[in-house]
């Protein structure tokens, strides 16, 4: 009998399970390399969190007793930074509840206005005695102002006596926040633990340096809060940044002396680039505004059939007939020449510029601030040099809009080019192509969707200068905006703002087109 009993063990199955418990282990051991504390505690937790691919909810006491601290030490400073304001705005709570001036406020106009109560209590006086006839008014102001002082006192106890409502709203919002951590954290540090086993330069446990580090960290942040509204005026360190108003004169000294500088020793290079802004201005005013309306009509309505297909062709006829009969038509002219002007000078800068620096990281990791500061700086800083360089007209709107609008064609040119594939490259590198046969046909087509939209970036922000461009001289569709703000005229600003926009969708279908 023993001799029929076949073996009915597979050898696969034994192969897959020597394979899965091989993993457990490694896991395991990863797990108590990366917590390093209670790492048995964190096994159990990390493994019925992997489990699913839903929210498993589990507790962590350290994270729900430390909070924030927890959460730095771990090296989840994401969660730390949130519960941290979390926290603060709650202990706040409780320490203005609990020992807080809360009619510091009421008290102190209470002060102010008995100042002027005592002034207009001797002019009664006064009046009283030399018989004025002002004694009436005297008696009225006094008595606003004594029921003025009754209505603050009474608002003031009624402040007063909130205080234990606001620490009893404190400790629910600390209790809740003590307890959302407690039950994110394991799901958190399971997360961040994912995280380390693909980049093991990822900081591990607990190391003491940084328990001490987010300790102090948290404890000044959340004590200088708690001080600051809870004793509101009493510590100016808190309320005021130290400083001396000699820094700021003297910065202002050095800038003025900086700019003075430079208008005098660069006269020669500002008259330059004036000039060849104006033979652009000049170019583009005589085929928009000195061309009869019907050519230039018939030749934007063509060329949007052509790009964008025949829609947006009878749209740009709608467009521009709305600007001709409402009398806006030269003005549009006008603004189409002088945004076209700082659109195509930022564009034939910008191309190149962008296809230089792509190939050459450092380059654009110098410009990259610069474009950062010439995109984010509001208009109306700016101006104030360009001014002073160029003074105010159309070439200066030209060099402002260019400052605002020239950043995104150098930007996604470098992203476009960067985004051609290396493999496409290093083929045609393979089959002999020089470097400017690589870049004509290969780098260029293959990054144009990319430049396309840094071209549409640049045309769209310079016509969002229209209206601050006006203010320093320039004419067209932004004076009349800047009119109707000025007076108030909703119609004269609302049917010229249409007539922004109508420009800006007809550019925008040309230059962006319904081809792929």
């Amino acid at each position: 009998m023993s001799a029929g009993i076949q073996d009915t063990t597979n050898p696969l199955e034994d192969t897959e399970s020597d394979a899965a418990l091989a993993y457990a282990e490694e896991r395991r051991q990863n797990i108590h390399t990366y917590v390093r504390t209670n790492p048995d505690y964190y096994v159990r937790n990390f493994d019925r969190i992997g489990a699913s691919a839903r929210f498993t909810p589990t507790f962590n006491l350290f994270a729900c007793l430390f909070g924030p601290v927890w959460f730095g030490a771990r090296g989840l400073w994401s969660w730390a930074l949130g519960f941290l304001i979390l926290e603060a705005l709650a202990l706040v709570q409780i320490a203005r509840g609990l020992f807080g001036d809360l009619a510091a406020d009421a008290m102190a106009r209470i002060a102010s206005i008995e100042g002027t109560l005592e002034l207009r209590r001797r002019q009664l006086a006064a009046a009283i005695e030399n018989g004025s006839d002002r004694v009436d008014a005297f008696q009225r102001a006094v008595d606003s102002l004594e029921a003025n002082i009754g209505g603050i006192r009474a608002e003031a106890e009624a402040q007063a006596a909130e205080g234990p409502t606001i620490a009893l709203t404190g400790i629910v919002i600390l209790l809740v926040a003590k307890l959302l951590q407690g039950i994110i954290a394991n799901s958190a540090l399971e997360a961040r633990f994912s995280d380390w086993l693909s980049d093991r330069t990822l900081r591990a446990g607990m190391p003491v340096t940084h328990i001490v580090f987010s300790a102090v960290f948290m404890s000044l942040i959340v004590l200088a809060a708690m001080v600051h509204y809870s004793f509101p005026g009493r510590f100016m360190i808190l309320t005021e940044f130290p400083t001396d108003p000699n820094i700021r004169l003297s910065s202002i000294d050095r800038v003025e002396a900086f700019f003075n500088w430079a208008v005098l020793n660069g006269e020669v290079v500002f008259d330059a680039i004036t000039y060849v802004i104006r033979l652009v201005l000049d170019a583009l005013e005589i085929v928009f505004v000195s061309t009869p309306w019907i050519v230039i009509t018939s030749l934007i309505i063509l060329l949007t059939w052509l790009t964008a297909g025949v829609r947006m062709a009878i749209y740009s006829g709608a467009f521009l007939s709305y600007m001709g009969l409402l009398g806006f038509w030269e003005k549009a002219m006008t603004t189409l020449a002088l945004l076209g002007t700082a659109a195509c000078l930022s564009i034939l800068i910008g191309i190149p510029l962008g296809m230089f620096a792509a190939r050459r990281p450092r380059f654009y990791a110098f410009i990259q601030p610069i474009m950062d500061f010439m995109q984010t700086m509001p208009a109306f800083v700016f101006m104030i040099p360009v001014i002073a360089f160029f003074g105010t007209g159309k070439p200066a709107a030209v060099v402002t809009t260019m400052i605002f609008g020239g950043t995104p064609v150098v930007r996604l040119t470098v992203l476009g080019l960067r985004g051609v594939p290396d493999s496409v490259r290093e083929a045609a590198i393979s089959f002999g192509a020089n470097k400017w046969y690589l870049l004509t046909k290969v780098d260029l087509p293959l990054a144009a969707p990319s430049i396309r939209a840094g071209i549409n970036q640049t045309i769209m922000l310079s016509l969002a200068m229209v209206v601050v461009a006006s203010l320093i001289g320039a004419k067209g569709l932004g004076e009349d905006v800047l009119e109707a703000l000025q007076y108030a005229n909703v119609g004269q600003g609302i049917l010229a703002g249409f007539s922004i926009l109508f420009c800006a969708m007809i550019l925008d279908r040309i230059v962006q087109g319904q081809r792929k």
